[in-house]
């Protein structure tokens, strides 16, 4: 057996695997919005957390409590505003986290870069493309027209031969 095995050194990186990696500028940015929903959405269990238990000791009785009288006034509106207002930011912040996953995982970092991929998967990949789907159209208006003119001689001919 030999000695030690050497381990060639590492070669370095292409441009574009250094722009996939999850770690550079770009992707960080992207992932920026998701770790920003992530925030949010931990500061809204927090509150929803804090109004649960509030919510639970004020049904607790206190020591020295008749059995037969409720603990608190309850106010429906207010209680039903605030459920209202915190399934709300439950909600925004879920769908702020769920939208920055999607763009990372689309790759979707600007307006830009959301409109390039949606017109190449739609087939419209600019100048070229507009200018064929232009063409193509002026030769179909062009057949029709055709046609048009080619039956208004036929009914004109038609009616010559039937005044002779």
């Amino acid at each position: 057996m030999s000695g030690p095995q050497q381990i060639p050194p590492l070669q370095p990186t292409s441009a574009s695997e250094t722009s996939a990696s999850i770690f550079s500028k770009r992707s960080l940015r992207q992932l920026g919005l998701f770790f920003g929903g992530a925030a949010f959405y931990g500061l809204a269990s927090i509150i929803t957390r804090r109004s649960l238990v509030r919510r639970y000791k004020a049904t607790v009785p206190k020591f020295f409590q008749q059995s037969n009288r409720p603990n608190a006034e309850v106010n429906g509106a207010m209680e039903a505003f605030e459920a209202l207002t915190i399934a709300t930011v439950n909600v925004f912040s879920l769908s702020i986290m769920f939208t920055g996953g999607m763009l990372w995982a689309f790759d979707i970092s600007s307006l830009e870069d959301m409109r390039r991929k949606l017109r190449g998967g739609l087939g419209i990949d600019g100048e070229r493309r507009e200018n064929a789907a232009e063409e193509e159209m002026e030769e179909w208006l062009a057949t029709v027209l055709a046609r048009k003119d080619e039956k208004e001689r036929q009914k004109k001919a038609t009616k010559d031969e039937s005044s002779r």
